[in-house]
C-alpha cells in the first residue's frame, strides 16, 4: 500500500508543475492510455500461462 500512496504522490506532483493545460490533459491522457495498454498485456501474459500455452 505504502508504495501505491508514493507513486500517486509522484503522479501528482508531475502534474502540478505543468502549467499549460493542454500539454497537462494530453499527458494525464497518455498516462492513463499507457496503463491501460500494461494491464491488458499483463492479463494476456497470465492468461496465456494458466492455458499451458507452450512459450517455445
Amino acid at each position: 500500500m505504502k508504495t501505491l500512496l508514493l507513486m500517486k504522490e509522484i503522479y501528482l506532483e508531475a502534474f502540478k508543475a505543468i502549467e499549460n493545460f493542454f500539454v497537462r490533459r494530453f499527458f494525464k491522457g497518455f498516462a492513463w492510455f499507457s496503463l491501460i495498454l500494461f494491464l491488458i498485456v499483463v492479463y494476456a501474459f497470465v492468461y496465456r500461462i494458466l492455458t499451458g500455452f507452450p512459450f517455445d
